[in-house]
């Protein structure tokens, strides 16, 4: 029996977890989750360029602005693929599966993040007089800042995040909660603090996916785990972006 199991299940010796793993294997499953995860990012990018570049964009928000429920119905239609793209990320039966529910998400969080960053297209920052930056472009690099200085965290302490896992689910709830109500109520106004929170929030949520990667997945799960990275950070772009359009606007 045990010699049936340890030969259908080539981590069975090691345990279940990456952090059980042989040191080859989970040097592997690391590798291959950021590899995914910066095609993901690259993909996005690409998606997005393609949008401006052939007028997608324009079309988008020519719908959007004739029906402004548009963006109540595509945020919900965003929760529905990003929970069935979770999913099939984590299938263990089937690899077209996980890819498949890997591309849905960056395609479907592309399309979500279109009208914000159409309006952002033409908004700079002044960092100093007579220097202005797109605020796209600050926010990028500010949120791959953030990523590297979060990862680092995790990774040079060691230290498992996963006791995150409860407040951020329960504090998801009630900013979903808190989104939706300023779709029905205009003058519930979710200013340049919320923004701020909801960067902290998404923080935590980087140290919580990157504290799993570390201890929790299963090395054959680097495709979900990429997917969780990849979450966390168009989540922390959104709201950085956000964040600069406000300050761009303001006197």
């Amino acid at each position: 029996m045990a010699a049936d199991t340890l030969s259908g299940n080539p981590y069975a010796s090691f345990g279940y977890t990456v952090a059980e793993a042989a040191p080859a294997d989970r040097v592997t499953f690391i590798r291959r989750t950021y590899t995914h995860l910066a095609m993901a990012v690259y993909a996005f990018a690409a998606l997005l360029w393609a949008y401006f570049q052939t007028g997608f964009a324009d079309w988008v928000m020519l719908q959007v602005q004739a029906a402004p429920w548009l963006l109540l119905a595509s945020f919900g239609g965003f929760m529905v693929v990003s929970w069935v793209a979770n999913r099939w990320a984590m299938s263990e039966t089937s690899v077209a599966k996980q890819y498949a529910g890997l591309v849905g998400y960056v395609v479907a969080q592309s399309i979500f993040i279109l009208p914000m960053l159409w309006f952002a297209q033409d908004k700079t920052m002044q960092l100093a007089p007579g220097q202005d930056v797109n605020v796209i472009g600050a926010a990028g690099l500010v949120t791959l800042v953030m990523f590297g200085g979060l990862t680092a965290i995790v990774w040079l302490t060691g230290k498992d995040f996963s006791f995150l896992g409860y407040g951020l689910g329960i504090a998801g709830m009630g900013i979903f909660a808190l989104i939706v109500a300023s779709f029905f109520f205009g003058g519930l106004n979710l200013g340049i603090w919320f923004s701020v929170a909801m960067i902290v929030f998404a923080s935590a949520y980087i140290l919580y996916d990157t504290s799993n990667v570390m201890h929790h997945y299963r090395p054959t799960q680097h495709v979900a785990a990429s997917l969780a990275l990849f979450a966390s950070v168009a989540l922390l772009f959104w709201y950085v972006l956000r964040l600069f359009i406000a300050l761009s606007s303001r006197d």
